[in-house]
């Protein structure tokens, strides 16, 4: 049986029109999506270091190392990565992604700058560094364990 074009154009439009998968994003969400960010990644297991009142899981790739700190309750508070180029920001952020792209768009751009930090009601996302050496961080205030200083997450 041939296939008409008519069809084969419906297919190729369904396949366009339907929502993409995106992995699961970790912040704000619990210990099983670093798994599920690490694939998204293409990055492998590196280091878990425990600290006082929270976790750190470390994972690279090629091109970056992400770190994701999770409280004691097994929530991811904050992000932080470094390497040769920033990570894909909405696997990190997940559902505080579309925040953090609205309040960047709505932030003026400061030409000449390397650092920048954008504040959403929920969640502040700050990048800075140059050329191969690019570094950020992304946490949630409202969920920061009591007694850690933001400049813990780096």
């Amino acid at each position: 049986m041939k296939s008409s074009p008519f069809v084969f154009c419906l297919v190729l439009l369904v396949g366009f029109l339907m929502p993409q998968r995106q992995a699961q994003a970790s912040l704000g969400e619990g210990a099983a999506s670093v798994t599920r960010d690490r694939t998204a990644l293409s990055a492998a297991r590196k280091a878990t270091t425990s600290h006082a009142s929270y976790t750190v899981q470390e994972v690279a790739s090629d091109a970056t190392t992400v770190r994701e700190y999770l409280n004691l309750s097994g929530v991811v508070f904050a992000v932080a990565w470094n390497g040769m180029v920033h990570p894909d920001l909405t696997t990190l952020l997940g559902s505080y992604a579309s925040e953090y792209r609205d309040a960047k768009r709505r932030s003026q751009r400061q030409h000449g700058q390397k650092r920048s930090r954008v504040e959403a009601s929920r969640v502040i996302v700050e990048t800075w560094g140059h050329m191969r050496n690019l570094r950020g961080r992304a946490y949630l205030p409202a969920l920061l364990p009591e007694g850690v200083s933001v400049d813990e997450i780096n």
